[in-house]
């Protein structure tokens, strides 16, 4: 005699109000999955028993703690060919069980996972930091543990260390943990499966890595032939490396306006290649102008959206690549002008602050930092470009030991310096650190 648990009893609507399931996951996982398997009444309308409902409840149960439908019907597919009752498994196989002192990976498993990732890490305790990351990566697929665990938590401990909360040597102790085990799963993945090949990595000068590393590793995992180039690829030989590897795209990443504009240059090499581009990075999430001076396709402001992207611009026949106009003769004229200057603004800021209490370092980072801003906005062809940059590098003096009271006499020195060696051909520049020196106040 059939189990009562069997009986097709429950239609569609009173599944759906049980599970939370839309009816068309309920449809695609039958058709795709074999589960849940209903009966159908005379009028072909789907009924589903008891067992039915506990399937699902079990899917859906399993996919909150982070496995993907696929992995969840496999794993139930599993069990009962070992002769259990999945859904009386509690946990299931192969899902952590939390040990004194260790972290639980049931519920909101892998938001405690990443808190006690980052409490290790400021703590610079490499081997609990390590455990956390070796259960997260043994519970859950490696894109859920990556996109949810190390880059939230890489990104709590870099804004900590921009507030002052962390030390850059907690922010560079976690980041280093993050690349040593990002790479370890790039050389573990398997050989590519299909013939798609890109080149991913960073401009000159750009020594984040993080997004890229992370980004090949996400799309290795998905089969693509990925060439990971790493930080600070120089521009020269770049264009015979395009010719020798024949990418169909190449990927690129820049947090700071300076390297924004190497990567127009790469950009521009890959144009002349005629390569496909696509590009990313915080610099461009904040400042949405700045993508059109790229010759390329944007990847989007969450590092979540990139394979999606990639996988459009592979096979939905993006467009040719075409690079974009030249600066303006304005801009041009500034830009030539400021890089033959530069390295005498420099030093005529430092005569400027000789009285003041400012070390030789300290000036060295704040010329270095606002020089290659403004050599950037000029090439970019927007001198507005620079506002983001003046807050992020005032904040980045400070963590210099640079006094916040001392911050409007250096940009007044450096406008004083302009003005002395600039011509008419530095107005855009002599204007706009004009507009830096009475806006000040906001600096301190």
């Amino acid at each position: 005699m059939p189990s009562a648990n069997n009986e097709p009893t429950y239609n569609l609507k009173a599944v759906v109000r049980e599970t939370a399931l839309k009816p068309d996951t309920l449809r695609v996982w039958e058709r795709r999955y074999g589960l849940p398997q209903p009966k159908r009444t005379a009028g072909g309308h789907r009924l589903y028993s008891r067992q039915d409902i506990n399937i699902l409840k079990w899917l859906v149960a399993r996919q909150q703690e982070g496995l993907s439908i696929s992995r969840a019907v496999k794993l139930w597919r599993q069990l009962e060919a070992e002769g259990k009752s999945p859904a009386a498994e509690k946990p299931y196989p192969g899902a952590f069980v939390a040990r004194p002192g260790a972290v639980p990976a049931t519920g909101q498993a892998l938001e405690q996972l990443c808190a006690a990732w980052i409490e290790a890490c400021v703590k610079f305790d490499e081997q609990a930091a390590e455990r956390i990351l070796t259960q997260a990566f043994a519970l859950y697929p490696a894109e859920l543990t990556c996109t949810r665990l190390l880059m939230p938590a890489l990104a709590e401990i870099g804004q900590g260390w921009y507030d002052g909360k962390y030390t850059v040597q907690q922010e560079h102790f976690a980041s280093a943990l993050a690349i040593r085990r990002l790479e370890a799963l790039l050389v573990a993945t398997p050989a590519p499966t299909r013939p798609e090949r890109l080149i991913i990595g960073c401009p000159p000068d750009e020594e984040h890595t993080l997004g890229p590393l992370l980004l090949s590793l996400l799309l290795r995992r998905q089969g693509l032939d990925v060439i990971y180039l790493g930080a600070n690829v120089p521009l020269e030989h770049f264009a015979g490396t395009v010719l020798t590897t024949r990418p169909q795209l190449i990927v690129l990443s820049a947090q700071r306006l300076p390297t924004a504009a190497s990567l127009q240059q790469m950009a521009r090499l890959a144009v002349q290649q005629n390569v496909l581009l696509a590009f990313g990075g915080r610099i461009f999430n904040e400042l949405p102008a700045l993508r059109r001076r790229i010759p390329g396709h944007f990847l989007g402001n969450n590092l979540n959206e990139a394979p999606r992207v990639v996988e459009h611009l592979l096979f939905a026949g993006a467009p040719e690549p075409t690079d974009i106009p030249p600066i303006s003769e304005p801009y041009r004229q500034a830009l030539e002008h400021y890089s033959a200057l530069q390295t005498s603004i420099d030093a005529a800021v430092r005569k400027n602050l000789r009285q003041a209490s400012i070390s030789e370092q300290q000036l060295s980072v704040a010329g270095y930092n606002v020089s290659r801003t403004i050599i950037a906005a000029l090439t970019l062809g927007d001198v507005k470009f620079m506002g983001s940059e003046v807050e992020w590098a005032s904040k980045l003096l400070v963590n210099h030991q640079l006094p916040p009271d001392l911050l409007c006499r250096y940009f007044e020195a450096y406008l004083q310096a302009a003005q002395e060696k600039l011509d008419q051909r530095g107005a855009l520049v002599i204007t706009w650190l004009g507009q830096v020196v009475a806006n000040c106040d906001e600096l301190e």
